[in-house]
């Protein structure tokens, strides 16, 4: 048996799949080209995130890659609030996006899309209120 090389002119697969963590929040994202259809949970995007500043932050990779108005995705999303959820959905797009289309890496990773943001909470420590926050100190 002989392995095709890979060419340009070898065919893109027509879809692809990405998951993206930010904080507590998981998504998973099934991409495929189409006419520009987002939904999120089973609901339009507009409905989901109803904040403008959250859809433009979703919308990113796709302005980065060129590909607005090309790629139709199916989202799940669970955990965590809007602004993890925003950002879990923005790293599993820009993952598609590169199982997609390998060529689009470069700019993607310029612009920081590619990089799982790895802030999360810090964890209760025995004795304080919270992570660091302490009682307040009596001296009598």
């Amino acid at each position: 048996m002989e392995a095709i090389p890979q060419t340009e002119t070898t065919k893109i697969a027509d879809s692809s799949y990405g998951t993206g963590k930010r904080k507590t929040s998981i998504a998973r994202l099934w991409l495929r080209k189409g006419s520009g259809s987002f939904k999120v949970n089973g609901k339009f995007m507009q409905e989901y995130f109803t904040r403008e500043s959250y859809k433009l932050d979703i919308l990113k990779p796709l302005e980065v890659a060129e590909m607005q108005g090309q790629l139709d995705f199916n989202c799940t999303v669970q955990g965590g609030g809007l602004s993890g959820q925003v950002g879990a959905i923005r790293h599993a797009l820009s993952k598609a996006i590169d199982a997609l289309h390998p060529s689009k890496r470069k700019s993607l990773r310029q612009n920081g899309l590619l990089t799982r943001d790895s802030r999360i909470v810090e964890r209760k420590k025995y004795g304080k209120r919270k992570a660091r926050k302490s009682t307040q100190f009596s001296k009598r």
